[in-house]
């Protein structure tokens, strides 16, 4: 039986509705492709352009500014070690002394004819002693009489001691040199043992007290430079002199004590001053406050690039700052700040950098 010829037209459709499934099932491959085809680059977004200057560290003595007090290297209250009346007073009040000076008189009464009884006590004693050493050689003394005499002797020498420094107390001496700043008995009276009459002041040279936070206690260490700015605008220089071990109780700040030189002898212990001290050199980057930010740990840092374009968030201690500028450490030697868009990019983003002003990062 022969087959039926069909028609061409319907042939043709059916071809045509077969090449439009099979296009329609597989597709156009290149236009669905999750990535581009190799060898055409992908479209990307272009990056952000933040304005940058290249600085480098500087090095930089930070300064300590403390509110403190004067007072004098050495203040010595002068008490009476030996009771009695006051028969003179050789040196007047504010009197510049020196080591050594009789500074008060005070009535010797019995004291030197006790001394003279007590010497010629010893003298029998030793005499005794004396002629007791020659029988014990002899074997004619027992040793209990031998020792009797020897504590006899002894006890005499001590009598003398005590006796000649009563009256030395009588006449009470500057220990170092000073002024005379307080005496406060009159001729006549009768002072006691103990009882405070006078007040010696050495003001060659002045300790400044001030107290550290503890922040900035670390960095001290006694041998630094210091300088007392007055209230009369002058200044005096000297060095620190002690850093307390221990933060105070209640303020947790440390003690710091710094000796300065006063040539002229001016008036100032008691008086208060400023203290600044000098700290150790160390590289610092100078730039502006504008450009300090926090980092996710609430601490200060700077935003900079790296070598391949991208954004660095660095932490970075304050060492210094005014109203114009801040002294930041912590960052590299060698550093590309971002001056302008810090606040539009972020860690890790690469980013194209338009080299600025140099005077934009300290202005």
């Amino acid at each position: 039986m022969l087959l039926r010829r069909l028609p061409l037209s319907p042939l043709l459709a059916i071809a045509v509705t077969l090449a439009l499934v099979v296009w329609l099932a597989f597709g156009d491959l290149q236009r669905f492709q999750d990535a581009a085809p190799e060898g055409e680059a992908a479209e990307a977004e272009p990056a952000a352009r933040v304005e940058v200057v290249t600085q480098k560290a500087e090095a930089h003595s930070p300064r300590l500014v403390l509110q403190g007090q004067l007072a004098a290297d050495r203040e010595l209250t002068l008490r009476a070690r030996q009771a009695g009346r006051v028969e003179a007073l050789p040196k007047a009040a504010g009197s510049r002394v020196e080591a050594g000076t009789v500074l008060l008189a005070l009535a010797q009464d019995e004291l030197p004819a006790r001394l003279e009884q007590a010497e010629a006590e010893l003298a029998l004693a030793r005499a005794e002693l004396a002629g007791a050493d020659d029988l014990r050689r002899r074997q004619l003394i027992s040793n209990t009489d031998y020792l009797r005499l020897q504590s006899g002797a002894s006890r005499a020498v001590a009598e003398l001691a005590s006796l000649r420094r009563q009256l030395g107390d009588t006449r009470p001496t500057a220990p170092f040199d000073g002024v005379l700043d307080r005496l406060d008995p009159e001729l006549g009276e009768l002072i006691q043992v103990g009882e405070a009459w006078g007040l010696l002041v050495d003001d060659t040279r002045l300790v400044a007290r001030a107290w550290a936070p503890q922040r900035d206690a670390h960095g001290l260490e006694p041998g630094l430079p210091a300088e007392l700015h007055l209230l009369d605008g002058s200044r005096l220089q000297g060095e620190v002199s002690l850093v307390g071990r221990r933060a105070e109780d209640e303020t947790r700040t440390f003690a710091v004590e710094a000796r300065v030189a006063n040539p002229d002898r001016r008036r100032l212990a008691g008086a208060s001053a400023t203290l600044v001290i000098t700290l150790p050199e160390q590289p610092v980057h100078r730039l502006s406050p504008a450009l300090l930010g926090l980092d996710d740990d609430g601490q200060l840092a700077v935003k900079h690039l790296d070598d391949q374009d991208r954004v660095v968030r660095t932490p970075v201690t304050l060492v210094d700052a005014s109203s114009d500028d801040a002294r930041v450490a912590g960052l590299p030697e060698r550093v590309r700040l971002i001056t302008l868009g810090a606040g539009l990019v972020a860690p890790g983003e690469r980013v194209v950098p338009v080299e600025a002003d140099a005077t934009q990062a300290s202005p």
